[in-house]
Protein backbone atom coordinates (compact mmCIF):
# COMPACT_ATOMS: atom_id res chain seq x y z
CA UNK A 1 0.00 0.00 0.00
CA UNK A 2 2.84 2.41 0.76
CA UNK A 3 4.80 1.98 -2.48
CA UNK A 4 4.73 5.72 -3.24
CA UNK A 5 6.10 6.79 0.16
CA UNK A 6 9.85 7.24 0.55
CA UNK A 7 11.81 4.60 2.45
CA UNK A 8 11.40 4.60 6.19
CA UNK A 9 7.95 6.25 6.24
CA UNK A 10 4.68 4.53 7.16
CA UNK A 11 1.22 6.08 6.96
CA UNK A 12 -2.09 5.26 8.59
CA UNK A 13 -5.58 6.73 8.91
CA UNK A 14 -8.77 6.32 10.90
CA UNK A 15 -12.38 7.44 10.87
CA UNK A 16 -12.89 9.47 14.05
CA UNK A 17 -16.24 10.88 12.87
CA UNK A 18 -15.15 14.47 13.48
CA UNK A 19 -17.62 15.79 10.91
CA UNK A 20 -18.82 13.11 8.50
CA UNK A 21 -19.32 9.55 9.64
CA UNK A 22 -17.61 6.70 7.85
CA UNK A 23 -14.69 8.52 6.25
CA UNK A 24 -11.07 8.80 7.31
CA UNK A 25 -10.52 12.15 8.99
CA UNK A 26 -7.40 11.43 11.03
CA UNK A 27 -4.03 10.65 9.46
CA UNK A 28 -0.56 9.81 10.73
CA UNK A 29 2.84 9.50 9.03
CA UNK A 30 5.70 8.06 11.09
CA UNK A 31 9.37 7.86 10.12
CA UNK A 32 11.56 4.99 11.23
CA UNK A 33 14.41 7.48 11.59
CA UNK A 34 14.64 11.05 12.98
CA UNK A 35 13.95 13.68 10.32
CA UNK A 36 15.44 17.00 9.40
CA UNK A 37 12.46 19.36 9.07
CA UNK A 38 11.65 22.52 7.17
CA UNK A 39 8.41 24.34 7.90
CA UNK A 40 6.65 27.39 6.49
CA UNK A 41 3.52 28.81 8.07
CA UNK A 42 0.64 31.22 7.61
CA UNK A 43 1.21 34.94 8.07
CA UNK A 44 -2.33 35.39 9.37
CA UNK A 45 -2.22 37.01 12.85
CA UNK A 46 -4.78 34.46 14.09
CA UNK A 47 -2.56 31.39 14.02
CA UNK A 48 -4.17 28.07 14.83
CA UNK A 49 -3.02 26.00 17.82
CA UNK A 50 -1.24 23.39 15.64
CA UNK A 51 0.66 26.15 13.84
CA UNK A 52 1.89 27.52 17.17
CA UNK A 53 2.89 24.05 18.38
CA UNK A 54 4.71 23.24 15.12
CA UNK A 55 6.62 26.51 15.29
CA UNK A 56 7.68 25.79 18.87
CA UNK A 57 9.02 22.38 17.84
CA UNK A 58 10.88 23.72 14.81
CA UNK A 59 12.47 26.54 16.82
CA UNK A 60 14.21 23.90 18.95
CA UNK A 61 15.71 22.28 15.81
CA UNK A 62 15.13 18.89 17.43
CA UNK A 63 14.61 15.76 15.34
CA UNK A 64 11.01 14.97 14.35
CA UNK A 65 9.50 11.55 13.65
CA UNK A 66 5.83 12.07 12.73
CA UNK A 67 3.06 14.24 11.29
CA UNK A 68 -0.45 14.01 12.74
CA UNK A 69 -3.29 15.55 10.71
CA UNK A 70 -7.02 15.89 11.26
CA UNK A 71 -9.98 17.28 9.34
CA UNK A 72 -13.22 18.59 10.83
CA UNK A 73 -11.88 21.21 13.22
CA UNK A 74 -9.19 23.80 12.48
CA UNK A 75 -8.46 24.30 16.20
CA UNK A 76 -8.03 27.99 15.41
CA UNK A 77 -9.21 30.88 17.61
CA UNK A 78 -9.68 28.37 20.44
CA UNK A 79 -7.48 29.98 23.11
CA UNK A 80 -5.48 28.16 25.76
CA UNK A 81 -7.90 25.22 25.69
CA UNK A 82 -7.14 24.73 22.01
CA UNK A 83 -3.39 24.68 22.68
CA UNK A 84 -3.81 22.16 25.49
CA UNK A 85 -6.03 19.97 23.32
CA UNK A 86 -3.45 20.04 20.55
CA UNK A 87 -0.71 18.94 22.94
CA UNK A 88 -3.01 16.26 24.36
CA UNK A 89 -3.38 14.73 20.88
CA UNK A 90 0.41 14.57 20.62
CA UNK A 91 0.55 12.76 23.97
CA UNK A 92 -2.15 10.29 22.90
CA UNK A 93 -0.23 9.29 19.79
CA UNK A 94 3.12 9.31 21.61
CA UNK A 95 1.80 6.86 24.19
CA UNK A 96 0.74 4.38 21.50
CA UNK A 97 3.82 4.73 19.28
CA UNK A 98 6.65 5.11 21.76
CA UNK A 99 7.55 8.49 20.31
CA UNK A 100 8.07 11.62 22.37
CA UNK A 101 5.19 14.15 22.04
CA UNK A 102 7.58 16.80 20.73
CA UNK A 103 8.58 14.47 17.86
CA UNK A 104 5.03 14.74 16.44
CA UNK A 105 4.04 17.71 14.27
CA UNK A 106 0.27 18.44 14.39
CA UNK A 107 -1.86 19.73 11.50
CA UNK A 108 -5.55 20.61 11.64
CA UNK A 109 -8.12 21.82 9.12
CA UNK A 110 -11.84 22.47 9.22
CA UNK A 111 -14.18 24.86 10.99
CA UNK A 112 -12.61 27.76 12.91
CA UNK A 113 -13.59 28.27 16.56
CA UNK A 114 -14.57 24.70 17.46
CA UNK A 115 -12.69 22.80 20.15
CA UNK A 116 -11.38 19.35 19.24
CA UNK A 117 -13.76 16.56 20.38
CA UNK A 118 -11.25 14.87 22.66
CA UNK A 119 -13.43 11.84 23.39
CA UNK A 120 -13.46 11.01 19.68
CA UNK A 121 -9.71 11.48 19.51
CA UNK A 122 -9.20 9.07 22.40
CA UNK A 123 -11.43 6.49 20.75
CA UNK A 124 -9.76 6.77 17.30
CA UNK A 125 -6.05 6.94 18.17
CA UNK A 126 -5.60 3.18 18.82
CA UNK A 127 -7.07 2.39 15.40
CA UNK A 128 -4.96 5.14 13.83
CA UNK A 129 -1.70 3.80 15.23
CA UNK A 130 -2.71 0.25 14.42
CA UNK A 131 -3.24 1.21 10.79
CA UNK A 132 0.34 2.37 10.24
CA UNK A 133 1.68 0.85 7.05
CA UNK A 134 -1.78 0.37 5.56
CA UNK A 135 -2.10 3.69 3.73
CA UNK A 136 -0.22 5.13 0.77
CA UNK A 137 0.16 8.81 -0.15
CA UNK A 138 -3.41 8.99 -1.38
CA UNK A 139 -4.77 7.35 1.76
CA UNK A 140 -2.96 9.77 4.05
CA UNK A 141 -4.05 12.76 1.97
CA UNK A 142 -7.70 11.72 2.04
CA UNK A 143 -7.60 11.74 5.84
CA UNK A 144 -7.28 15.54 5.98
CA UNK A 145 -9.40 16.60 3.01
CA UNK A 146 -12.31 18.98 3.58
CA UNK A 147 -14.08 20.43 0.53
CA UNK A 148 -11.46 18.97 -1.83
CA UNK A 149 -12.92 17.23 -4.86
CA UNK A 150 -9.87 14.98 -5.19
CA UNK A 151 -6.69 14.13 -3.21
CA UNK A 152 -3.57 16.04 -4.20
CA UNK A 153 -0.33 14.07 -4.12
CA UNK A 154 2.64 13.22 -6.30
CA UNK A 155 5.79 11.12 -6.01
CA UNK A 156 9.05 11.28 -7.90
CA UNK A 157 12.23 9.19 -7.96
CA UNK A 158 15.47 10.84 -8.95
CA UNK A 159 19.00 9.60 -9.50
CA UNK A 160 21.69 11.44 -7.60
CA UNK A 161 25.40 10.83 -7.96
CA UNK A 162 25.43 8.05 -5.37
CA UNK A 163 21.99 6.52 -5.90
CA UNK A 164 18.23 6.91 -6.06
CA UNK A 165 16.04 8.88 -3.66
CA UNK A 166 12.31 9.61 -3.58
CA UNK A 167 10.22 12.73 -3.00
CA UNK A 168 6.52 12.45 -2.12
CA UNK A 169 4.23 15.46 -1.65
CA UNK A 170 0.71 15.33 -0.16
CA UNK A 171 -1.56 18.36 0.19
CA UNK A 172 -5.12 19.51 0.77
CA UNK A 173 -6.85 22.73 -0.16
CA UNK A 174 -9.66 23.99 -2.34
CA UNK A 175 -10.70 27.26 -0.74
CA UNK A 176 -9.20 29.95 1.51
CA UNK A 177 -5.98 29.77 -0.49
CA UNK A 178 -3.75 32.78 -0.92
CA UNK A 179 -0.59 31.75 0.91
CA UNK A 180 2.35 33.79 2.11
CA UNK A 181 5.26 31.42 2.71
CA UNK A 182 2.86 28.52 3.09
CA UNK A 183 -0.06 26.70 1.52
CA UNK A 184 -3.20 25.21 3.00
CA UNK A 185 -1.77 21.95 4.40
CA UNK A 186 1.11 20.16 2.71
CA UNK A 187 3.54 17.45 3.76
CA UNK A 188 6.63 16.69 1.66
CA UNK A 189 8.69 13.61 2.47
CA UNK A 190 12.06 12.40 1.21
CA UNK A 191 14.35 9.52 2.11
CA UNK A 192 17.40 11.53 1.04
CA UNK A 193 19.95 12.71 3.61
CA UNK A 194 20.13 16.50 3.42
CA UNK A 195 22.07 18.95 5.57
CA UNK A 196 19.61 21.01 7.65
CA UNK A 197 20.52 24.46 6.35
CA UNK A 198 20.59 23.25 2.74
CA UNK A 199 17.19 21.55 3.10
CA UNK A 200 15.56 24.56 4.73
CA UNK A 201 16.96 27.03 2.19
CA UNK A 202 15.98 25.00 -0.89
CA UNK A 203 12.56 24.21 0.58
CA UNK A 204 11.84 27.90 1.12
CA UNK A 205 12.96 28.77 -2.40
CA UNK A 206 10.87 25.96 -3.91
CA UNK A 207 7.75 27.02 -1.97
CA UNK A 208 8.26 30.62 -2.99
CA UNK A 209 8.25 29.62 -6.67
CA UNK A 210 5.19 27.38 -6.34
CA UNK A 211 2.77 27.50 -3.41
CA UNK A 212 3.40 31.21 -2.88
CA UNK A 213 2.27 31.93 -6.43
CA UNK A 214 -1.27 30.57 -6.33
CA UNK A 215 -4.64 31.95 -5.28
CA UNK A 216 -8.16 30.59 -5.21
CA UNK A 217 -10.02 33.33 -3.39
CA UNK A 218 -7.48 35.76 -1.94
CA UNK A 219 -7.95 34.49 1.63
CA UNK A 220 -5.01 33.35 3.76
CA UNK A 221 -6.04 30.66 6.24
CA UNK A 222 -5.30 30.55 9.97
CA UNK A 223 -3.79 27.08 9.50
CA UNK A 224 -1.64 27.29 6.36
CA UNK A 225 1.35 25.00 6.82
CA UNK A 226 3.88 23.28 4.59
CA UNK A 227 6.25 20.77 6.16
CA UNK A 228 9.24 19.03 4.62
CA UNK A 229 10.70 15.94 6.33
CA UNK A 230 13.97 14.31 5.25
CA UNK A 231 14.84 11.06 7.07
CA UNK A 232 17.93 9.82 5.18
CA UNK A 233 16.55 6.26 5.07
CA UNK A 234 17.83 5.69 1.53
CA UNK A 235 21.41 6.08 2.72
CA UNK A 236 21.93 8.51 -0.17
CA UNK A 237 23.17 12.00 0.63
CA UNK A 238 22.42 15.11 -1.38
CA UNK A 239 25.99 16.19 -1.95
CA UNK A 240 27.34 19.42 -3.31
CA UNK A 241 26.96 21.04 -6.72
CA UNK A 242 25.02 19.04 -9.29
CA UNK A 243 23.19 16.89 -6.72
CA UNK A 244 21.85 19.90 -4.85
CA UNK A 245 20.78 21.62 -8.07
CA UNK A 246 18.99 18.51 -9.37
CA UNK A 247 17.31 17.83 -6.05
CA UNK A 248 16.04 21.41 -5.74
CA UNK A 249 14.86 21.41 -9.36
CA UNK A 250 12.90 18.20 -8.74
CA UNK A 251 11.49 19.49 -5.45
CA UNK A 252 10.34 22.70 -7.14
CA UNK A 253 8.77 20.76 -10.00
CA UNK A 254 6.80 18.38 -7.77
CA UNK A 255 5.65 21.18 -5.45
CA UNK A 256 4.56 23.08 -8.56
CA UNK A 257 2.47 20.16 -9.79
CA UNK A 258 0.67 19.88 -6.45
CA UNK A 259 0.19 23.66 -6.23
CA UNK A 260 -1.45 23.53 -9.68
CA UNK A 261 -3.81 20.84 -8.35
CA UNK A 262 -4.86 23.18 -5.53
CA UNK A 263 -5.87 25.89 -7.99
CA UNK A 264 -7.55 23.45 -10.36
CA UNK A 265 -9.62 22.14 -7.45
CA UNK A 266 -10.57 25.61 -6.23
CA UNK A 267 -14.06 25.59 -4.76
CA UNK A 268 -16.47 26.01 -7.65
CA UNK A 269 -13.60 26.54 -10.08
CA UNK A 270 -13.56 25.31 -13.67
CA UNK A 271 -10.39 26.96 -14.98
CA UNK A 272 -6.80 27.75 -14.03
CA UNK A 273 -5.63 31.22 -15.06
CA UNK A 274 -1.90 31.35 -15.84
CA UNK A 275 -0.87 35.00 -15.44
CA UNK A 276 2.56 35.92 -16.80
CA UNK A 277 3.86 39.46 -16.40
CA UNK A 278 7.10 40.69 -17.99
CA UNK A 279 8.77 43.96 -18.87
CA UNK A 280 8.22 45.39 -15.39
CA UNK A 281 10.62 47.72 -13.61
CA UNK A 282 11.54 44.80 -11.32
CA UNK A 283 10.17 41.46 -10.15
CA UNK A 284 8.31 43.12 -7.28
CA UNK A 285 6.31 45.30 -9.66
CA UNK A 286 5.61 42.31 -11.90
CA UNK A 287 4.30 40.45 -8.84
CA UNK A 288 2.03 43.36 -7.90
CA UNK A 289 0.47 43.35 -11.35
CA UNK A 290 0.08 39.55 -11.54
CA UNK A 291 -1.50 39.24 -8.10
CA UNK A 292 -3.86 42.12 -8.78
CA UNK A 293 -5.19 40.37 -11.88
CA UNK A 294 -5.38 37.00 -10.13
CA UNK A 295 -7.34 38.41 -7.19
CA UNK A 296 -9.80 40.49 -9.24
CA UNK A 297 -13.30 39.09 -8.87
CA UNK A 298 -14.29 40.79 -12.13
CA UNK A 299 -11.46 39.07 -13.99
CA UNK A 300 -12.22 35.71 -12.35
CA UNK A 301 -15.93 35.84 -13.17
CA UNK A 302 -15.23 36.89 -16.77
CA UNK A 303 -12.91 33.92 -17.24
CA UNK A 304 -15.51 31.63 -15.67
CA UNK A 305 -18.09 32.87 -18.16
CA UNK A 306 -15.73 32.63 -21.14
CA UNK A 307 -16.02 36.39 -21.66
CA UNK A 308 -13.00 37.93 -23.42
CA UNK A 309 -13.37 41.12 -21.37
CA UNK A 310 -9.73 42.16 -21.45
CA UNK A 311 -10.65 45.59 -20.10
CA UNK A 312 -11.08 44.02 -16.65
CA UNK A 313 -7.54 42.67 -16.82
CA UNK A 314 -6.05 46.00 -17.85
CA UNK A 315 -8.01 47.73 -15.10
CA UNK A 316 -6.63 45.34 -12.47
CA UNK A 317 -3.10 46.05 -13.70
CA UNK A 318 -3.85 49.77 -13.45
CA UNK A 319 -4.71 49.72 -9.74
CA UNK A 320 -2.04 47.17 -8.78
CA UNK A 321 0.47 49.75 -7.57
CA UNK A 322 3.08 48.69 -10.12
CA UNK A 323 4.97 51.49 -11.85
CA UNK A 324 4.60 51.63 -15.65
CA UNK A 325 3.63 53.86 -18.56
CA UNK A 326 0.12 52.88 -19.77
CA UNK A 327 1.25 53.55 -23.33
CA UNK A 328 3.75 50.69 -23.03
CA UNK A 329 1.31 48.02 -21.86
CA UNK A 330 0.29 45.07 -24.06
CA UNK A 331 -1.99 42.12 -23.30
CA UNK A 332 -2.40 38.73 -24.95
CA UNK A 333 -5.26 36.42 -23.95
CA UNK A 334 -5.02 32.72 -24.91
CA UNK A 335 -2.30 33.63 -27.40
CA UNK A 336 -4.39 36.30 -29.14
CA UNK A 337 -3.28 39.91 -28.68
CA UNK A 338 -6.11 42.14 -27.43
CA UNK A 339 -4.25 45.28 -26.30
CA UNK A 340 -1.03 46.64 -27.77
CA UNK A 341 0.98 49.58 -26.44
CA UNK A 342 -2.02 51.18 -24.81
CA UNK A 343 -4.39 50.60 -27.74
CA UNK A 344 -7.09 47.96 -28.39
CA UNK A 345 -6.51 45.38 -31.09
CA UNK A 346 -9.62 44.98 -33.25
CA UNK A 347 -8.80 42.14 -35.63
CA UNK A 348 -12.07 40.21 -35.78
CA UNK A 349 -10.76 37.25 -33.79
CA UNK A 350 -13.41 37.29 -31.05
CA UNK A 351 -14.99 34.02 -32.22
CA UNK A 352 -11.65 32.23 -32.18
CA UNK A 353 -10.93 33.59 -28.71
CA UNK A 354 -14.32 32.49 -27.42
CA UNK A 355 -13.47 28.90 -28.37
CA UNK A 356 -10.08 29.10 -26.64
CA UNK A 357 -11.70 30.40 -23.46
CA UNK A 358 -13.56 27.10 -23.07
CA UNK A 359 -10.31 25.37 -22.13
CA UNK A 360 -9.34 24.52 -18.54
CA UNK A 361 -6.01 26.36 -18.70
CA UNK A 362 -6.25 30.03 -19.67
CA UNK A 363 -3.09 32.01 -20.43
CA UNK A 364 -2.89 35.75 -19.72
CA UNK A 365 0.34 37.42 -20.89
CA UNK A 366 0.97 41.02 -19.84
CA UNK A 367 3.89 43.21 -20.92
CA UNK A 368 4.37 46.37 -18.85
CA UNK A 369 7.34 47.79 -20.73
CA UNK A 370 10.98 46.95 -21.39
CA UNK A 371 12.18 46.33 -17.85
CA UNK A 372 13.79 43.13 -16.51
CA UNK A 373 11.01 42.28 -14.03
CA UNK A 374 8.87 39.15 -14.51
CA UNK A 375 6.48 37.04 -12.43
CA UNK A 376 4.21 34.01 -12.92
CA UNK A 377 1.01 33.51 -10.90
CA UNK A 378 -1.80 30.91 -10.93
CA UNK A 379 -5.40 31.74 -10.02
CA UNK A 380 -8.74 29.99 -10.30
CA UNK A 381 -11.85 31.44 -11.88
CA UNK A 382 -14.91 32.20 -9.74
CA UNK A 383 -18.23 30.48 -10.34
CA UNK A 384 -21.61 29.95 -8.73
CA UNK A 385 -20.55 26.83 -6.84
CA UNK A 386 -18.02 28.77 -4.76
CA UNK A 387 -20.85 30.69 -3.08
CA UNK A 388 -22.89 27.53 -2.55
CA UNK A 389 -20.02 25.61 -0.94
CA UNK A 390 -18.96 28.40 1.38
CA UNK A 391 -22.45 29.50 2.34
CA UNK A 392 -23.13 25.96 3.60
CA UNK A 393 -19.63 25.13 4.91
CA UNK A 394 -20.65 24.59 8.57
CA UNK A 395 -23.92 22.81 7.76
Amino acid sequence: MADDLPKGFRAGAAAANFKKAGRDDLGLVVSEFPCIVSGLFTQNAFQAAPVKVCREILRRCAPVRAVLANAGQANACTGEQGLENCRATQRMVAEKTGLAPEEILPLSTGVIGQQLPMDRWAAAVPELVGSLGSRDAEGFTRAFMTTDAFPKFAARDLELGSGQVRLTVMAKGAGMICPNMATMLCVALTDAAVERKVWQAMFRRAADKTFNRVSVDGDTSTNDTILGLANGASGISVGAGADIALFEETLTDILGKVAYMLVKDGEGASKVIHIAVKGARDDADAELAARSVGHSQLVKTAIYGGDANWGRIVTAVGYSGAAFDPADVSLTLCGIERFSHGQPVNDGREDALALLLRAVDIRVDITLGNGPGAYMFLASDLGHEYVSLNADYRS
